[in-house]
């Protein structure tokens, strides 16, 4: 992720912490880069999950004692829970923060513009390199889950559906490829004077 550019950076959340993930985003943010952070309910959270859920149920009884219309508002869904985490982490009340926070896109589940589009990983930030074995962790889309985020079977379903596409558009791909290389041999012989030409200008 080093370097800016105009184009946004795609992070696959399967296997990341929110914490670290987080942490590294909020600062890409403000150096003034674009993120979208895609399949944000397999993120992981370090401890036990029932030790987890107890802490969100009680981040949930948090309430505005005059007008609780106003808020605290608390967000089920975990792509939600992810923005929250990244917007703690940013001046969000100032104008760099806000315009920082415009280019963060966070979806639950892979949506199609993002299907074909090549997604990174944060190595500084994955369970298996930062967390030490036997730890226990657990996933934010089982706990969003639990206390009242209602999408996980739909987001699962579509799931699948992409992989079973995927499955079949790489079988597909791995056909043409075979074909491509076999009409390549085919044609090198008749092709030959003409690639010393090319090559003799220097192309390869």
């Amino acid at each position: 992720m080093s370097g800016l550019t105009n184009k946004a950076v795609v992070i696959d959340g399967r296997g990341h912490l929110v914490g670290r993930l987080a942490s590294v985003v909020a600062k890409r943010l403000l150096q003034g880069g674009k993120i979208v952070v895609v399949r944000c309910e397999e993120l992981n959270l370090s401890g036990h999950f029932y030790r987890n859920k107890i802490k969100y149920l009680n981040y949930l009884r948090k309430r505005c004692n005059v007008n609780p219309a106003r808020g605290p508002f608390h967000f089920r869904a975990p792509c939600r829970v992810f923005f929250k985490a990244v917007r703690g982490m940013i001046p969000h009340k100032t104008k760099r923060g806000q315009a920082a926070l415009k280019r963060l896109r966070v979806f639950d589940g892979i949506p199609p513009n993002y299907e074909k589009k090549r997604r990174v990983c944060v190595p500084s930030a994955m369970r298996v390199l930062s967390l030490r074995s036997g730890r226990k962790f657990c996933q934010v889309g089982r706990i969003s889950h639990e206390v009242g985020w209602h999408y996980k079977d739909v987001v699962q379903n579509l799931e699948r559906k992409r992989k079973a596409k995927l499955r079949v558009h790489l079988k597909q791909m791995k056909v043409n490829n075979k074909l491509t290389q076999q009409a390549r041999q085919n044609i090198e012989k008749a092709a030959a004077p003409f690639t010393s030409i090319i090559k003799s200008y220097g192309y390869q």
